[in-house]
């Protein structure tokens, strides 16, 4: 990472202080882990003063990663190569874990205007109107009707030129898939799910 990115990173991290250590690590983990986030911004996803909708938004860190990127977008060391910062977001963040929602209630007090985190089942919850939806590793949750049923509703939910950023994973992708699924369905099962199945699909499927 340049010294840049481990800035946004510390930046986006420190208000899980208060929610505890567990929520620290693995904001900085995932943070310093995971793509996705650094990509966002980069390709200029997400637009300012856009209304997200985040379904399984887990401890917020989407949100999160957005405030600092807010935070540092007039840092004269904000990359060249990335889009601007997203400015003055809100976010309607979706998980079934109460835990998780309050974590980010706890760490993103301070912005519960605009950033709001409620325990939710996205296959019930009511989507916001919104310009852009989120939604990462979590579709293969449920139930292939139930997906379509996820995605027509957040079709209805976007602006005609809203955007959705979806990651999942490719059943075809051989064993590095099956390891990941193998974990991921252990880990479903030991957060207190009744059931550990996954409902995946090929790329060309999706």
């Amino acid at each position: 990472m340049t010294h840049f990115e481990e800035q946004l990173v510390e930046t986006a991290v420190k208000p899980y202080a208060p929610a505890g250590k567990f929520a620290v690590q693995f904001a900085k983990g995932k943070l310093k882990g995971d793509p996705v986030f650094k990509e966002i911004l980069q390709h200029g996803f997400i637009k300012s003063q856009a209304h997200i909708v985040d379904i399984g938004c887990g401890q917020g860190l989407f949100s999160a990663w957005m405030l600092a990127a807010d935070a540092l977008a007039s840092d004269p060391n904000w990359p060249a190569d990335w889009s601007p910062a997203p400015r003055e977001i809100s976010v309607q963040g979706i998980e079934l874990m109460s835990s998780d929602v309050k974590r980010a209630q706890v760490a993103l007090a301070d912005h519960r205007k605009r950033h709001q985190f409620i325990v939710g089942d996205m296959c019930t919850t009511s989507f916001d109107k919104a310009q852009a939806v989120v939604i990462l590793d979590v579709l293969h949750y449920v139930p292939y009707a139930a997906q379509e049923d996820v995605l027509k509703r957040v079709h209805d939910c976007l602006d005609p030129n809203g955007v959705l950023i979806l990651r999942i994973g490719d059943a075809a992708g051989g064993l590095g898939f099956k390891i990941s699924n193998w974990v991921d369905s252990i880990v479903f099962f030991a957060r207190g799910h009744s059931q550990s199945r996954l409902y995946c699909r090929k790329l060309s499927e999706w």
